[in-house]
């Protein structure tokens, strides 16, 4: 059935994927549909030029695919680069963590390890001693999602 499909289609099954993949780059971008839809459409060339020659089954085209996609993500990472790079505001949107070493009044008393805080106007929760609602506290971290502090006695 598949060979049937493949056959109908001809080299075009592959420009079709292509393209399916690029429209769904453009609905969902992200970098990644791009290069595998660059991969279907090289793929789809090289069958218009030897989809007559006895080597080009479409055993063949799927593995030439998934090489070719491979490496085409490989470069289009290199290319579009990483997540690797220095920033001059490396805790842009990390709050939390531009949080550390401020100093903060209890709004609530921290009970068995939880409390809040006020910093600017927002209320952070808290972790660390027990402490009554009014002590001076020092954040000392954030979690790594930073939806809490960890704080200490001034």
């Amino acid at each position: 059935m598949f060979d049937r499909i493949i056959s109908e289609l001809g080299p075009w099954n592959w420009m079709v994927l292509g393209f399916v993949l690029l429209v769904v780059e453009v609905i969902a971008p992200g970098f990644f549909m791009l290069w595998i839809g660059i991969a279907a459409l090289i793929i789809g060339a090289v069958s218009l030029l030897i989809w007559d020659a006895a080597i080009w089954t479409w055993q063949v085209q799927v593995l030439a695919f998934l090489a070719l996609s491979l490496v085409s993500a490989f470069v289009g990472k290199k290319l579009m680069g990483g997540r690797d790079q220095p920033t001059d505001q490396p805790l842009l949107n990390r709050r939390g963590a531009q949080m550390v070493g401020r100093m903060a009044t209890l709004a609530e008393p921290i009970k068995d390890g939880r409390g809040r805080i006020k910093l600017g106007d927002t209320l952070w929760r808290v972790s660390g001693p027990d402490l009554p609602a009014g002590t001076q506290v020092r954040v000392t971290g954030a979690a790594d999602t930073d939806l809490e502090l960890t704080v200490e006695r001034v």
